[in-house]
Formats: C-alpha cells, structure tokens, sequence
C-alpha cells in the first residue's frame, strides 16, 4: 500500500496549486475519516485552517490536552476498527500526546498522529519549542519506540506518498500508530503535485498452513481436556461468529485473555471467563489442566500468565500449545510451541470448522467429563461471589456496585474500564457480551485512558450507550474531558469508583513492606484524614451533571437516570478500600514473593 507518483491522480482541484495542508485534509477526507481529535498549537495553526475551510466535511473536536485526544482516537478505532486523525503541536503540545501513542502501540489500537514541527527554516537554531538540542526538529525519536512508523516530509510535494503511506501501514497486518511530524512551512508550502487515490480496503485473510491445521485439528481431536484461549488478536481479527461455528462443531471449553474479554458471550455455556492474576477460578483450573491448549492471538502477557509462573494458570509443558497468531514474532514468544501457525485468527476458524464437519461427518465432538469438571468449578465460584453482590453495608462493596452496573448498564452498552483496582474487578466479574463493547488499557496500562476514551467510543458508536468506570485516582489524570463532554454535548456517563487513593499500589506497598503507605492514599497532610475532591460538584462546574452516591441501595437509581438522561453525567459512588479482589491465579515484581491464590481457602471457610 505505498505507492509511487506515477500512480497518483489528479485531485479534483488540480486547477490551482494546493498547500501542504490542503493536501492533508483532503486525503484524509478522502479516506473517510470523520473526525479530528487535538489541540491547537502555533506549529499546527496551518492545518487548521485547512481544516477550518473543510469543516463541512470534517468534524474537529478540540480537546482540554492532547493525552485526551489521542486516547480518544485510540477508543474510536477499538470500537470501530477505522482510524481517526489527532493534531497537536510542537514542543509540549506533541509531547502530551506520547502516552497516548504508547498505549496505543501497545494494545494494537490505530490512529494518523499529525504532530507540528517548527519551520525547517528554523531548525537548528533552538526556536521556541524545537525539539532536540542536539538533533534538528527530532521530534520523531521521542516516539520511536510508539508507533510503527513516523514520517516527516520536509516539503510539500513529499505529502502525498507519505499520506498515502501512513493510512496504509497503520491499519494492515498488526494495527498501531502512526505518526506525521510536519514543520509549520510544509503545512504552508504548495505544490502542484497530485493527490494519490485511496486503496481499497481488501484484505487477504491467510487461515495459515494447511499441514499445520490438520495437524492442529488432529491434536484437539485426540485430547481429553482441550482448551481454547483467545486474545485480544481474536477481536483485532473480529472471529467472533467463526469462533461460535467452530465450538458448535468441537464443544471445547473457551476462556479468555483479560484483554480478550468481550471475543465470546461470557454468558456461554462454553464460556468460563478470563485467565490469570484476577481470572476466574473455572478459566485458571481449564488452562493449567488442560493437555491440549490452542491459543489464538494471544500474547501471554505477565498478568495473563500469572507472571509465568508454573502452575497458577498454566503448565506449558506438559500442555501442548497450539499458537496461532498474525505476528510471527509472538509466536513461542514466551512458551514454547507444539505447533505454530502464522495466521488470521478469523480465517484460521473458518477453515478449522470446515475441516472438523468433514472429519465428523456432521456431527459434533464432545468432551462431557471435562466440561462437567468444570461446570463445577464454575459453580463454586459464582456461588463464593454470589454472597457479596446484595451487600448494603457501606462504604459499598466492589462487589455490589459491579452487580449494581451489571444490572442496569445495558447489554449492548460500551463500557470502559479505567487503570486501577477496579480495573481487576472488572477483569473477574464484567460478563462482556459483545465483542468491542468492553474497553480497556491493557499493555502500557495508562490511567485516564477510559475517562477520556469514552468520548472517542460514544462517538464511533453514538446509538448505544457509554459509560466509564473510573477509580478517583485515574479520573483526576483527565478530569478536563468533562468540559469537553459539555461543549460539544457527547453523551457518555461516568462512575467514579471512590476509594480515596492509588489503592492497587496501595496494596501492593502493604502486603510486602512493613513501612507502610506512602504517597497512594489522598488524605490531608495536616490531620491525616482521607480526603477526596468532590466529584459531582467538580462536574457541574464544567456543565456535566453529577451525583455523589454512599448508599448501595441508591445505585441502580442513579446510574439508570444518568444513561436515560442522554447527557453527559457523572455518578460518584463510594467503595470499601479495604476489600480486595479474590486471587485466583498470582502475579510477582522480582525480587518480590508472589502471593498466593486465596480463593478455594475463603470459599471453602464462608
């Protein structure tokens, strides 16, 4: 998808030479994005005004600070799998946005980074904002290692292949960032250079060697406690429906990477719940059991893994792993492999389907004992949880405001996760129902990702809900994105989740040092009493409407009233700090021990 001049086309007003950023907005038009996300900036003021004179045909929303806009696009293209553009500035400006871009990278999300550069003029001088003392307008190795590629033309007739490029590269294969750095005269500067055409968008799915899945079939066919985990590679693919066809065919137990959530029903029958540190006990008691395991785009990722620690959810060996992933690289990245498959995960299924009807004639393959042991896991763990999610004690219990959303947020709602221990609830009891309808920031784990985010996913969405579910800590990261909300009336709904601290941190610092907390608790310096903003105030000054809610029989009530509202709305609620989500599986900071699993303890003694 690069392109060459020869191949380019006249743009419809070759009549006149056209400028830099003309060029820019015209081909992002023509590639039908509909939105522009950023902050202006004296480096980006000549794309705006390209994209003032097209704002019938774009729509620019300006942000309160460029980390929101880029998680914003970063949620836009989760949900929707289409790119969106940001903007920002040189210096600062573009340097706000290098979070966004990480976690972006890092969760395969994809978006165009239009970033400002000073004038090529200039460089080397140190003018206001140039980036590099030492290196000229470097602004591009600050991200290196944050996005697939960062181009920087430093003349206009260099815009169209690049343009043509940076949509190309960012959206095939492994999706991700990219990014183009442009001094403020290349924006300014004209050519008469024509404006490339818009590839197609045809993919060529590839289902992976054909040996390799009769091999991979004959495995599963053979096994007693088959197990089939899929990541969030499954979702970048959407192999959702082939999944479906193909565990109506082969009734093999499915569970979940965390940031695979959504990829099946966890409502089910074959669905038992995401694995690792804070899976559920049936998703860590199949993988660690299992003698056959076929992995599709699946990282294992520490938390996944319980820090690849044997035993704790998983034993590869003895379990056989069957890897199937786009990325070659990730391919016995971490476990070595049986057999491993480069392929599309949804073209890979679709294919494994057709070859099992025909090795079934028909019919379908069963594995009753296993399913049946693990039904029963199943059953002691919803039972465990089961205890908590009517509690009316206050400060609420985690486990009572996640049943409280599970009964009132709609099924087909977008809802997005925040970075936090919260977080860890939603990983062990948010039943996702669709896939892309649960967001959240895995690899690079940045806080404020869901608080601004939503605003990108309502947007790629607008006919379903969305709500946020944020802790207090990573809300006042990008609590700015309220008054966004309010100027351009997007309706999501934010739950502040309100434990007065870092508390993940918090826990961590108390369960392996004897010193105590320091720094994760908000309290007041003088008296040392927690202390905590007030959020429904802090919203209505920005013209968002908000609540604050301590009583757990008041929750459904709010937060069906700020979803029914069609308003941006905030719903502060209260939660017990000291409880925490029940361990599972393990996770471990060398040279820290690892603690262990402490559910079938407390399950057992309640």
């Amino acid at each position: 998808m690069t392109g060459t001049a020869a191949q380019l086309k006249p743009a419809a007003s070759a009549s006149r030479p056209l400028k830099g950023a003309e060029i820019m907005v015209e081909y992002i038009i023509k590639e039908k994005v509909p939105y522009l996300f950023g902050v202006c900036g004296h480096g980006n003021v000549g794309f705006l005004d390209a994209a003032a004179a097209a704002s019938d045909r774009i729509k620019t929303i300006s942000c309160h600070h460029e980390q929101s806009a880029g998680y914003m696009a970063d949620a836009y293209y989760k949900v929707k799998h289409e790119p969106v553009v940001t903007f920002t500035s040189c210096g600062p400006g573009s340097c706000n946005l290098v979070i966004a871009l990480a976690n972006a990278m890092m969760d395969s999300s994809a978006y165009l980074a239009i970033t400002g550069n000073v004038p090529t003029t200039q460089w080397n001088r140190l003018p206001f904002q140039e980036t590099g003392r030492y290196f000229q307008a470097d602004f591009p190795s600050v991200i290196r290692p944050y996005v697939k590629r960062s181009y920087q033309p430093t003349r206009a007739d260099m815009v169209p292949l690049v343009m043509k490029q940076a949509f190309g590269l960012l959206r095939t294969g492994r999706p991700g960032p990219v990014n183009i750095d442009v001094p403020l005269d290349v924006f300014q500067e004209e050519t008469t250079l024509p404006m490339p055409d818009v590839d197609p968008l045809v993919y060529q799915r590839s289902p992976g060697d054909p040996e390799g899945l009769r091999q991979a079939l004959a495995r599963l066919m053979q096994a007693q406690r088959p197990v089939i985990l899929v990541g969030q590679g499954a979702l970048i693919s959407e192999a959702t429906d082939e999944l479906l066809e193909f565990i109506k065919v082969m009734r093999i137990p499915v569970v979940t990477s965390p940031n695979g959530k959504g990829a099946i029903d966890e409502a089910h029958d074959m669905a038992l719940g995401p694995i690792g540190r804070n899976g559920t006990y049936a998703a860590n008691e199949a993988t660690k059991n299992a003698d056959v395991l076929l992995a599709l785009g699946c990282s294992f990722d520490d938390r996944t893994s319980s820090a690849w620690i044997e035993g704790y959810t998983l034993q590869i060996p003895p379990t056989a792993l069957i890897q199937v992933d786009i990325d070659p690289t990730e391919i016995g990245k971490n476990y070595p492999v049986a057999i491993g498959i480069i392929a599309d995960a949804k073209a890979m299924l679709r294919e494994m389907t057709r070859l099992a009807r025909e090795k079934l004639d028909g019919g379908t393959k069963s594995y009753a004992d296993w399913t049946a042991r693990l039904s029963e896991a199943t059953s002691l763990w919803d039972d465990y949880q089961g205890k908590f999610a009517a509690s009316e004690a206050t400060p609420v219990r985690p486990e009572r405001l996640m049943n409280a959303l599970s009964r009132v947020v709609p099924e087909n709602s977008i809802f997005a996760t925040d970075v936090g221990v919260h977080h860890n609830w939603v990983v062990q009891l948010w039943k996702s129902r669709l896939p892309r309808h649960l967001l959240q920031s895995w690899g690079f784990a940045a806080m404020g990702y869901a608080t601004s985010g939503i605003l990108g996913a309502k947007l790629a969405k607008p006919e379903v809900p969305a709500v946020a579910l944020v802790g207090d800590g990573s809300f006042m990261m990008t609590p700015h994105i309220l008054a966004t909300a309010a100027e351009y009336d997007i309706p999501a709904v934010w739950v502040i989740w309100n434990n007065h601290g870092y508390c993940s941190i918090r826990d961590l610092q108390l369960g392996n040092f004897q010193t105590g907390e320091l720094a994760t608790s908000f309290t007041n310096d003088r008296t040392g009493a927690l202390q905590s903003t007030d959020f429904a105030l802090l919203a209505r000054s920005m013209g968002v409407q908000g609540v604050r809610v301590e009583k757990p029989g008041d929750i459904e009530s709010a937060v069906e009233t700020a979803i029914k509202s069609n308003k941006p709305y905030l719903v502060e609620v209260v939660v017990d700090r000291e409880i925490r989500p029940v361990g599972t599986g393990t996770w471990v900071l060398p040279p820290l021990p690892h603690p262990e699993p402490n559910f079938l303890t407390l399950a057992r003694s309640s």
